[in-house]
């Protein structure tokens, strides 16, 4: 169980208090106002050797304060106040400029082409009038165009999956090719 304390010790804790005073005292919401108000031109100054606009200044330096305002425990000092302050203001800077850097280098990227929505109405009527056009062919033809349209198969591959001759091929092929525009325009009219 402790004793009672000496007058020296008692000193000395109030000392260590007034201490803690003076250093919580260099963060008070009051000296961050003095502050502010004392260099916010100056920090303004800075942000806009940086930055090229009035507006994100503004908003960089207002951003700045509110997180020194945030972190003021973290400032104990209070000549490392305006310190932090304008290193909070070229961060922020930074941050601005890669924003934009990013958002540039989006815009510059060119939108793929978009259908409309009747655009894409008449791909699906178009299709559908394709599938019943290759529904009328013949087996043969049908086969041959499927293989060499709709897979990429060149004629020689197709004709050694059908185990049919290349000249085969080619009039199946043609002669399909031929069915297949006339019902289509027939569907189209």
């Amino acid at each position: 169980m402790p004793g009672p304390r000496s007058s020296a010790e008692g000193t000395a804790s109030t000392h260590e208090v007034a201490e803690v005073v003076e250093v919580i005292a260099g963060t008070t919401v009051d000296y961050l106002t003095e502050t502010y108000q004392a260099h916010y031109r100056s920090l303004l100054g800075l942000a806009a050797l940086l930055l090229d606009d009035t507006a994100s200044c503004e908003d960089v330096v207002q951003e700045a304060f509110i997180r020194v305002h945030s972190a003021r425990n973290r400032v104990r000092d209070r000549d490392k106040t305006l310190a932090y302050l304008r290193q909070t203001v070229v961060n922020l800077s930074r941050s601005t400029l890669r924003r934009r850097i990013l958002g540039l280098k989006l815009l510059s990227k060119p939108m793929p082409d978009m259908a409309s929505a009747e655009e894409g109405a008449y791909d699906l009527l178009e299709r559908d009038d394709l599938i019943k056009a290759m529904r009328g062919l013949q087996r043969r033809q049908r086969e041959v165009l499927s293989l060499r349209y709709f897979s990429d198969m060149t004629e020689a591959q197709v004709a050694e999956t059908l185990g049919i001759s290349l000249g085969s091929v080619k009039a199946y092929g043609s002669r399909g090719i031929a069915a297949l525009r006339v019902a289509m325009e027939a569907a189209q009219s």
